[in-house]
């Protein structure tokens, strides 16, 4: 490696909420061996989106830097679901629906990793065979104190909402996965300190070196407020269409952008460059990094003849008529539309007001004020709902 432990040091912590410590990791680097770095993910979804990317991104400097990228599928811990944040216990899942999410998680994170130089380790292969006093021997290293001090059971508890016993072991889990894989590092967001640091502190009972801390900020979704999620209905998918991904990413706000930039791409917008121009440059790389430069060349053409030029048909994203209410009202049919479209989710209320009394909402060019009036469609019909989104009826 031509670069020094202190170069590497820059690259490494630049973009981080949170390293613990600094002058760990540059001990770490100074060993001179590659480190073992992990990431762990649960499959609880098949799709992952740039909120998932940016521990992804981190992971990959590593990797750049000749580190082993060491990616944990949580196929055991997945079927529990880590409470993280949960204001109640996940939903459970099947091993056989982790293992088809994994499939196509782990094919959109080789869109950022180098896939020869991954590591992928399920941490079933351990958790699945360790007996009920191993079990027991591994719980009795944790107090129940510990487990309580974190905000979400504390505030679960406070609020009389139950917290069950298998979520508990939730971060003894993640904790144990560090010893298994013998992790120099650990990536995570910032909500997954807590989950680390048990981490830490399992190593240190097993006499190995404890691994470093690194926290990635959390990446705010479409909306510029809450946490991208799919379930907050703010997200941009890895593997959804290239137009689609430009014009989502075009819709995002000037402040907003920096942190794109930042996060998602490591580097900082060009202070010379109109917003808009810089906007488009944003877009355009993170559209060709998860499909190509023609795709994202394309994707801008198709946007600015939309917009630019007012052709609404343009770039009008497709959706299936038959999907769609028969005789809606106005209000039911643009609901609809942002959701099956955009996946978009807006109340009556936000949808009359900002878009149907003001003249926004046309159908092939004529506009649509009442929000009770039915609405017979055809295929080819385009309706516009905004200035920034238009579907088409195929």
């Amino acid at each position: 490696m031509s670069h020094t432990a202190e170069d590497a040091l820059a690259t490494l912590t630049a973009g981080t909420a949170k390293v613990l410590s600094e002058k760990e990791l540059l001990e770490k680097l100074n060993l001179g061996r590659p480190l073992r770095i992990k990431l762990g993910v649960d499959p609880t979804a098949p799709d992952i989106h740039l909120g998932h990317t940016v521990a992804i991104e981190k992971l990959r400097q590593f990797q750049e830097l000749g580190h082993q990228a060491v990616l944990i599928i949580g196929d055991f811990t997945a079927t529990v679901g880590d409470p993280t944040g949960r204001s109640a216990a996940r939903p459970p899942l099947t091993r056989e629906e982790v293992l088809v999410n994994a499939e196509t998680y782990t094919t959109q994170a080789f869109k950022i990793l180098d896939k020869e130089k991954t590591e992928v380790v399920y941490n079933g292969e351990w958790f699945r065979s360790m007996t009920y006093e191993q079990v027991l021997k591994l719980n009795s290293r944790v107090t129940m104190q510990q487990m309580l001090q974190r905000e979400d059971f504390k505030s679960r508890i406070e609020k009389g909402q139950e917290v069950r016993l298998h979520e508990v072991q939730y971060p003894i889990m993640q904790g144990w996965d560090s010893v298994e894989i013998k992790s120099d590092v650990e990536i995570g967001g910032t909500d997954q300190l807590f989950n680390i640091l048990v981490g830490r502190d399992l190593q240190k009972e097993e006499g190995m070196p404890q691994q470093v801390v690194i926290l990635m900020p959390l990446l705010e979704g479409l909306d510029g407020v809450k946490k991208m999620s799919k379930s907050s209905h703010n997200y941009i998918g890895v593997n959804e269409p290239p137009t689609e991904m430009f014009g989502k990413l075009m819709s995002i706000s000037d402040k907003l952008m920096d942190r794109y930039y930042s996060l998602l791409l490591g580097s900082n917008r060009d202070p010379s460059l109109h917003p808009m121009e810089a906007k488009k440059q944003l877009a355009v790389s993170i559209t060709a990094r998860y499909h190509s430069k023609v795709d994202a060349t394309e994707a801008r053409d198709t946007w600015e003849a939309r917009f630019s030029n007012r052709d609404t048909a343009a770039g009008a994203l497709e959706i299936s008529i038959t999907d769609t209410p028969s005789e809606a009202n106005v209000i039911t049919l643009v609901a609809h539309a942002f959701e099956a479209a955009f996946k978009l989710k807006k109340s009556n209320g936000e949808l009359r007001k900002q878009f149907i009394t003001t003249g926004a909402v046309q159908l092939n060019g004529e506009k649509l004020t009442d929000p009770m009036a039915t609405v017979a469609l055809k295929s080819g019909d385009i309706l516009r709902l905004s200035k920034k989104h238009s579907v088409k009826f195929t």
